[in-house]
């Protein structure tokens, strides 16, 4: 299988799964009026609406803010998009899917509801983990298999070529 169209499915793939992860939910459980739910004595399954982006940075509290998000987000889509019709490796392929799927899921959140839907929190007594949502983690995946294809000995030594003499 070819690199890019790993990385299409990839992107589809993470983009149907995020998507069908809110909606069931958001409007099947109905998180909003159970939360929190508690997993584990340090994970729970609340509601957060993230108007912003990773770690709630630069929150975008009206209509302008929100395309301006919207807009950034979409170009750095397309800047990946084009990488990844370039990618030569499965696992910038897969990484590169990964990245564009979750970014695209995160996209549509906030152009249907104006904010980013954000339902797993990690936490251990005091100290709180941010609260994510499956598009975070296939980006934050995504991100790690883009490190280990840069840093991979086989892709190194393909850059480097035949030995001299050889």
């Amino acid at each position: 299988m070819r690199p890019r169209l790993l990385g299409l499915l990839a992107m589809g793939a993470t983009l149907a799964l995020d998507q069908a992860n809110k909606l069931w939910l958001i409007f099947i459980f109905g998180i909003e009026a159970r939360q929190p739910v508690r997993l584990a004595p340090f994970f729970d399954v609340i509601y957060a609406k993230n108007p912003g982006i990773s770690y709630s940075l630069l929150p975008a509290q009206n209509g302008t803010e929100r395309l301006g998000l919207l807009i950034l987000t979409l170009a750095a889509t397309a800047f990946l998009g084009f990488w990844l019709w370039r990618a030569r490796t499965k696992t910038a392929g897969l990484g590169l899917g990964l990245v564009v799927g979750g970014a695209l899921g995160n996209a549509y959140d906030r152009l249907s509801y104006g904010f980013v839907a954000d339902f797993y929190h990690f936490y251990i007594g005091s100290f709180s983990w941010y609260v994510f949502n499956l598009a975070d983690v296939a980006i934050v995946a995504g991100v790690a298999l883009l490190i280990y294809d840069s840093w991979s000995p086989a892709k190194k030594a393909r850059e480097a070529g035949p030995a001299a003499g050889q």
